[in-house]
């Protein structure tokens, strides 16, 4: 299986990036429970933000871009993490979304997540990211992932629905998800598919 998280962080070291890090090794965690086989990438969009501009402009992906929308589009789970500016996911972010199609992403099962200087922003998991990935028609775990400054600090264990312990039962729900996901056998076209059929009735 493969999962893929996008980092729509823009500073080094990133909160953004360290969430979505934890998040990927907690669902490895809960996949190797199960004898999973796990191969884990992360997409760092500061690094295509150029690539995605062009790409808004003249509707061709650069080589770069056009690697992270195949390994998002192929992965059998996805993680969003995204910081918040003005109250909602950040324009990086979103852009990058923007150029994927529309169903390419269809029945994928999808973690969001996102990072903020304060709890009251917690809300643009539930006004924003899930408005966007329900339109793209992905099949968003139940427990969406926050984390304010404060949450990384010390005291985050020491609460039963702290940072830890949101990022393990997230991991667990996308986990579920990502092994239970039917394999895809992409269709034959109908000319095979007759051709096929015709085949068998010559033997029959």
């Amino acid at each position: 299986m493969r999962l893929v998280a996008v980092s729509a962080g823009l500073s080094t070291p990133s909160s953004t990036r360290l969430l979505a890090d934890r998040l990927v090794e907690s669902v490895r965690d809960e996949l190797a429970v199960r004898g999973g086989v796990v191969s884990a990438e992360v997409v760092e969009l500061r690094e295509l933000a150029g690539d995605i501009a062009d790409h808004l402009v003249t509707g061709f992906p650069a080589p770069h871009l056009a690697a992270a929308i195949g390994a998002v589009t192929g992965a059998d789970g996805l993680i969003a993490v995204t910081p918040v500016f003005t109250a909602s996911y950040s324009g990086l972010f979103k852009s990058f979304f923007d150029v994927i199609d529309p169903d390419a992403l269809a029945d994928k099962p999808v973690l969001v997540a996102a990072t903020g200087g304060t709890a009251r922003h917690s809300l643009v998991l539930e006004h924003a990211m899930r408005p966007l990935f329900a339109y793209l028609r992905t099949a968003v775990v139940p427990t969406a992932v926050y984390a304010a400054s404060a949450d990384w600090g010390s005291g985050g264990d020491a609460y039963a629905d702290g940072l830890p312990a949101r990022i393990r039962r997230a991991g667990g729900e996308l986990a579920t998800l990502m092994a239970d996901r039917p394999t895809r056998v992409e269709p034959a076209d109908d000319v095979t598919a007759l051709e096929q059929h015709l085949a068998d009735l010559r033997f029959d």
